[in-house]
């Protein structure tokens, strides 16, 4: 088990960026990039000018709600290296965070490929003659130098870009007409263009900018107030933007133009070569962006062991920077291998499917947050947990709109990382809110369960006593076949007063969880001291509980004790006036304590009270797994062989209404003792159920006499029925016993 020490990512960088220079620079130029330039034009062609605004409003309103929550999580902690997988994991905790943190570094990966290769066909339109491939890959690994050289120097190449990126949308504001055409409000024929949402896919990638700033969050010099404010500020001006450019495209070349020429602003330009700085500017920068971010939350996972062992190196970092050149050296290899095997319309639904799982996740983390009101949940930016709820459906909705094949195979993705990250036992010292999710429906199911008796939904919950796990094993083994891993067993020691101290005790509680889980057993474990064992026995079943949820079913061993018998006695009394089922355990001779596990033993004593209860314990115990090959034999004693049919006849009726099989074995007296016939018709059974008289003033003689008589039988349990439920309604609707 690996535990994550609380400064595993450090607070060690130096660089020191501002909010415009570390948030809205790099944001803004990765929503201004090559999404725009290149297949803006295909966009109106095929949706048309209503369509695209349609596209642009819903996209930007995904990203908006997604930085609402963003704003929430950065501004209640210090978001250090690793951006949103930092914030996802500190809050969903690392398995959650580890599954997100994995599929964000590949969009952030894939997106600089996405760049490169817009670089590439950019060039191509050009130099008809150079191979795109190849000026993608040497592109790449021009990019990645500058990232490596530091992130300041990366952050002032990007001034140089944005004014680029402004002159090119000024001389494009400044154009002509390509030709004299109405404007696409619909764009073109349902023949000749492809699906709205296959749109949508293509696009979204142009308003994921983002994360770009997001991944800078541990070079800034202030995470809480830069995140929220470079974040909103890159969206508003994205979204004026993109809603101003359709308009023009759209007025300017018909919808045929606009999906055939992916360079149509170069040609509908004031000074089409403006175009081309812009278009390079956008995706040299946006590759940047996207080159600096994604090795630093490779980093963020490396730090926190959530890669494996042997990727342990990808956290470490260069410089009084920190910056991550092994992780980007590693993303190179990556990225220049997307290059070669995909284009432009290929990498971009694949980006968008990565995004919208991550703003899906990250809305769902902060919704959480707000919705339980956890105590250590105090953002100074505050957001009705609403918003995040929604902005998390809508990502959902929209993937599963966009491919819902796509989306089931993402989601598969995520969650197989989750459950092998969840096979590492990975712990953390900052907690998540699961728990805080498992407490609020604990509380509120406890709330409305109330004290009603459902019989329909009965079924045991027992706590076993044991001293040591070790020497009672057959008591938990035997309880937990009961459960079926639905009901909620507890495993109890009492220890005597003075004996050992409350750390020890504390020590002793963790070693009986350590043996259950080791046996694959899961349930709770209860250690407490007390003057003595039938005392300490006795107030733990009077008080163990919360509300309604409290054990209905007291398993124990036998005493052979001859000083012990009064109290123990006592103490089965207390369990009848306290309304618990009661099970003692007589272990049998066999060195198996349960022998093959393939015959059950119930002798039969009529369907209310112990009959009942023992019917319903044989039911679950031989569908258990370890029983699942054994049979249930009713058994019956009648006077004569006069009785045996009509005996038979009421059993059968008995077993088709309960609805469990079993063997019905009546068996005739014929002036023999009920001892004898017990030992000689039970003595091949793996497991007996007997009825128990009920405690009174007699009771220790009843004990007495009932341990002589199992004494010679195979495991053997006396059951008694205490609590205050029709174990006939359990097992026969109660229609069904009105009707009868």
């Amino acid at each position: 088990m690996k535990s994550i020490n609380k400064n595993s990512i450090s607070d060690s960088r130096g660089a020191g960026l501002s909010t415009f220079g570390g948030v809205f620079t790099p944001s803004i130029l990765t929503i201004l990039g090559v999404i725009m330039y290149l297949r803006f034009g295909w966009v109106v062609g095929n949706v048309g000018l209503i369509g695209t605004l349609l596209i642009v409003t819903l996209s930007t309103s995904i990203t908006f709600l997604t930085s609402l929550s963003i704003a929430s999580i950065a501004t209640d902690q210090k978001v250090k290296i690793g951006g949103a997988y930092y914030m996802i994991s500190r809050s969903l905790g690392l398995e959650s965070g580890g599954a997100i943190g994995i599929s964000l570094y590949f969009a952030q990966a894939l997106s600089v490929a996405l760049y490169a290769v817009g670089f590439a066909e950019s060039l191509l339109e050009v130099f008809p003659n150079i191979d795109q491939k190849m000026a993608g890959m040497i592109t790449v690994v021009g990019v990645a130098m500058l990232a490596l050289t530091s992130a300041k120097a990366a952050i002032r190449a990007q001034y140089v870009i944005m004014i680029g990126i402004a002159i090119s949308l000024v001389s494009l504001l400044f154009g002509s007409p390509l030709e004299d055409s109405q404007i696409e409000m619909w764009g073109a024929p349902a023949s000749e263009s492809v699906p709205f949402w296959v749109v949508f896919a293509v696009f979204f990638p142009a308003v994921t900018g983002i994360m770009a700033g997001v991944g800078m969050s541990g070079d800034l010099k202030n995470a809480k107030k830069s995140i929220p404010r470079g974040t909103f500020l890159a969206i508003g001006v994205g979204y004026i933007i993109y809603m101003g450019l359709p308009i023009i495209l759209a007025s300017r070349a018909d919808a045929s133009s606009l999906i055939e020429d992916p360079m149509i602003m170069r040609r509908i330009s004031f000074w089409g070569d403006a175009i081309l700085v812009g278009v390079w500017g956008a995706t040299l920068s946006s590759a940047v962006g996207s080159i600096l971010g994604a090795p630093r939350v490779l980093q963020a996972l490396a730090k926190d062991d959530v890669l494996p062992s042997f990727l342990k190196w990808m956290g470490k970092g260069a410089g009084k920077d920190d910056t991550p050149r092994l992780g980007t050296l590693f993303t190179l290899v990556i990225v220049l291998l997307a290059v070669w095997l995909g284009d432009l319309n290929m990498i971009a639904p694949v980006l968008t499917m990565f995004f919208l799982t991550t703003y899906g996740v990250l809305n769902i983390a902060a919704g959480l947050e707000k919705f339980l009101h956890s105590p250590s949940f105090r953002p100074t930016f505050k957001v009705h947990w609403s918003f995040s709820i929604l902005g998390a459906v809508a990502c959902i909705a929209v993937m599963f709109l966009i491919n819902s094949l796509a989306t089931i195979i993402a989601l598969a993705f995520i969650a197989l990382i989750y459950f092998l990250l969840k096979r590492r036992q990975l712990q953390s010292v900052w907690g998540n809110v699961g728990r805080g999710v498992r407490m609020a429906i604990i509380r509120a199911t406890l709330l409305k369960l109330g004290e009603d008796k459902d019989p329909k939904n009965w079924r045991p919950q027992p706590i076993v006593f044991v001293g040591s796990p070790n020497r009672r094993w057959h008591l938990i083994e035997l309880a937990n076949t009961f459960t079926h891993k639905k009901g909620i067993l507890t495993v109890a020691s009492i220890i005597p007063d003075g004996t050992i101290d409350s750390q020890q005790i504390g020590s002793m509680r963790q070693h009986v969880k350590d043996f259950l889980k080791k046996k694959g057993i899961e349930g709770l474990v209860k250690v407490i001291s007390a003057p003595n064992a039938y005392d300490g026995v006795g107030r733990l079943v009077e008080s163990y509980g919360l509300g309604s949820i409290q054990p209905n079913t007291v398993i124990v061993g036998t005493t052979q004790k001859a000083e012990d018998k009064q109290e123990y006695c006592q103490m089965i009394h207390q369990f009848y006036q306290l309304q618990r089922n009661i099970l003692i355990v007589h272990k049998g001779d066999n060195e198996n304590v349960f022998g093959d596990k393939k015959r059950i033993d119930v002798w039969w004593g009529g369907l209310k009270g112990n009959g009942g209860l023992m019917m319903i314990l044989a039911y679950l115990m031989s569908h258990s797994i370890d029983w699942k090959q054994s049979t249930v034999h009713l058994k019956m004693v009648v006077e004569d062989e006069k009785a045996i049919a009509r005996a038979e006849e009421n059993l059968h009726g008995i077993l088709d209404e309960i609805r469990i099989q079993a063997e019905i074995d009546v068996i005739a007296a014929e002036g023999r003792s009920f001892d004898s016939i017990l030992h000689e018709s039970s003595k091949a059974a793996d497991l007996v159920f007997m009825g128990m008289a009920t405690p009174d003033e007699n009771f220790i003689d009843y004990y007495e006499k009932a341990q002589e008589r199992i004494s010679k039988l195979p495991t053997t349990i006396l059951a008694l029925a205490a609590q205050d439920v029709s174990f006939g309604e359990v097992l026969i609707s109660k229609d069904t016993m009105q009707e009868n």
